[in-house]
């Protein structure tokens, strides 16, 4: 098994989270996003179409992109993923959520900063951080009544949402007014075979 990632990337993060929480050996390829390696011709034909990390290769020459697919793929059988119809779908809602709402905000908000591509304050990112804040609005009300995410327990749907919103300070965000949330994301950390912190960007990713 071989996982096509960028360390730095969050989205990357929850992957190998899972892969070391399963227990499965695999070998990780470096792609330097800045370097344009996941653009390449190869890349797009073989790997992912739509040239972005992580790409998981199962067995030789079959490709899955896209982190909540693969964790999803990964999480099959297990623990990590309800066998009860519903509570499966539950799962899936919060993975949308993700990144329908916090991905796109948090992450966004937080690449653009640590990147310097844009400065705090700032329009743009003032926007990402309100988009932010009210995705993690909605999360405090559920989690000030549940101890995660799905089924009081566990699941891929707490990894998938733990990888952006425990970066949230790096997005301008403060996670002060949302207790619940933060109660949830020490619950997250404790889990066995969690990762450490997510490696910075490389100096390539950066702007002057």
């Amino acid at each position: 098994m071989r996982l096509y990632d960028y360390l730095p990337s969050a989205n990357g993060y929850k992957i190998r989270t899972l892969l070391a929480q399963l227990g499965l050996a695999y070998e990780l390829v470096p792609v330097d996003l800045f370097a344009g390696e996941s653009h390449t011709a190869d890349f797009h034909a073989n790997k992912n179409p739509d040239g972005r990390i992580p790409v998981l290769e199962p067995e030789p020459g079959r490709f899955l992109a896209e982190s909540n697919a693969i964790l999803l793929f990964l999480a099959e059988g297990t623990r990590f993923l309800p066998e009860d119809r519903f509570a499966r779908a539950q799962v899936h809602q919060w993975m949308f959520f993700e990144q329908n709402t916090v991905e796109p905000n948090l992450g966004t908000a937080r690449f653009w900063l640590l990147t310097g591509r844009q400065r705090p304050g700032s329009d743009v990112v003032r926007n990402r951080v309100q988009g932010g804040e009210r995705a993690l609005a909605s999360m405090e009300r559920h989690l000030g009544k549940h101890a995660f995410l799905v089924e009081e327990r566990y699941t891929v749907a707490d990894l998938c949402l733990f990888a952006y919103t425990h970066l949230a300070p790096e997005a301008g965000v403060d996670l002060t007014p949302y207790p619940s949330v933060r109660a949830w994301l020490e619950r997250v950390k404790a889990q066995p075979g969690f990762l450490g912190p997510v490696p910075p960007y490389t100096a390539n990713a950066h702007v002057r």
